[in-house]
């Protein structure tokens, strides 16, 4: 085997996995992204008409299919399914049972169970299945049968009410941060279910929600209520524990910085002209600058909106105080860093950049060869491997009864 060759199997740790994805949005086809990513193949089954809903989200288009799509289904296959067909479903069915290592849904409460392949009917055939269900609220509870999207949760479970500045109205999170933390869970619990299997034998269920996602995210926060009964509050670009710790303005723009220690604090002091503050009693310790950040702040920014983001961060950076510029998303992939890290990918087809997993192995990462696929493209594949079983336990069914007679039975 060539090293390149090593190298890219070592990436693919999840190479010869199967797994077919049931859903759509954002969610469970983000943790299905991620197994494709880590070299399992991916089945995206889809509705015939219109497919997943994100295909037609966004007036951000490229080569027919949303960004949204684009950037959550690349390198995998579709299959244009329709459920309610009973030989369809059946024909997939046969496929999870005869090939299939894991399945990732996210339909609506009872829907995949009213068509037979639900966890529990799936399990009951193929043990060593593995079987991930994502849902809104969770299975059990008062809400369980709730839908939920991506901002609901980030209000229902707090993550608004500690994101913006203290008199805005309430503001989301700037990403998909619920859905997509969910499906990080939903590929962490599907990688644990898998080394389980090795051990075992046996696959099993594994369960994730927005919702617990959210109260997840929602950890450092809910330690200080548990604890002293605390309630977090919104604080901008500033964090309830450390100082200063923030976004201050500049001649021409924003600076975040992050003198989070009282060493760091003295370094940012004299880069800023004012040695004294480290000395000042109001300043002298994390504890002290928290109780009087409102003056430590003001402080800061008279200094800092005398000159520009570029000298700031180069006497900051001299002294190895901690700082960033805030970019867009443009700035932020196209940045040298960007591209020396190799984390924005092209498709081998040339026809779409996307950011690959924050992950590598042995300095090697993932690799994502194909785009998104087009609406169907593996159906006939699948019912002709799924006819190709049946015709086979058929014939085997059938040699059964000969051997039986031969013997007497």
């Amino acid at each position: 085997m060539s090293e390149e060759m090593d190298s890219r199997s070592t990436a693919t740790p999840l190479a010869g996995i199967q797994v077919v994805e049931l859903g759509g949005s954002v969610a469970a086809p983000y943790g299905s992204w991620i197994l494709a990513r880590l070299g399992a193949s991916v089945l995206k089954v889809e509705r015939p008409e219109a497919g997943d809903d994100s295909r037609a989200w966004s007036t951000a288009r490229h080569s027919g299919f949303s960004a949204v799509f684009a950037a959550l289904n690349s390198g995998k296959k579709s299959a244009a399914v329709d459920l309610e067909d009973s030989r369809q479903r059946d024909a997939l069915h046969r496929y999870i049972i005869e090939k299939v290592d894991v399945v990732v849904q996210n339909l609506r409460p009872g829907v995949v169970e009213s068509f037979g392949l639900g966890a529990e009917q799936l399990l009951s055939e193929k043990p060593e299945l593995i079987y991930c269900n994502v849902s809104a609220y969770g299975d059990q509870g008062p809400l369980a049968g709730k839908p939920g999207y991506d901002p609901l949760m980030q209000a229902f479970t707090g993550l608004m009410s500690v994101t913006g500045e203290p008199d805005s109205p309430p503001v989301r999170v700037g990403t998909s941060i619920v859905d997509m933390g969910t499906g990080m869970w939903c590929a962490i619990g599907v990688l644990g279910a898998l080394q389980n299997r090795v051990r075992t034998g046996r696959g099993g269920r594994v369960d994730a929600s927005l919702f617990e996602t959210g109260l997840g995210w929602m950890t450092l926060h809910s330690s200080k209520y548990f604890g002293i009964g605390r309630i977090a509050e919104r604080t901008g670009s500033a964090t309830e524990s450390i100082a200063p710790y923030q976004a201050y303005r500049c001649k021409d723009g924003y600076l975040v910085i992050a003198a989070g220690n009282n060493r760091l604090f003295a370094k940012l002091s004299e880069a800023l002209g004012h040695g004294e503050w480290s000395d000042d009693k109001r300043f002298e310790t994390n504890q002290q600058r928290m109780k009087n950040t409102q003056d430590l702040n003001a402080q800061i920014e008279a200094v800092t909106t005398t000159a520009p983001l570029s000298e700031w961060q180069k006497r900051l950076d001299e002294v190895g105080v901690p700082n960033a510029v805030i970019q867009n998303i443009a700035e932020a992939v196209t940045h040298a860093q960007s591209e020396a890290t190799g984390i924005i990918q092209r498709t081998d087809d040339g026809n779409f950049s996307l950011i690959g997993l924050p992950l590598m192995f042995d300095g090697v990462r993932p690799p994502q060869p194909l785009g998104p696929p087009q609406l169907g493209e593996y159906t006939e594949q699948l019912f002709a491997s799924a006819a190709a079983e049946e015709n086979g336990a058929a014939r085997r069914e059938k040699s059964n009864r000969l051997v039986n007679v031969d013997q007497g039975e």
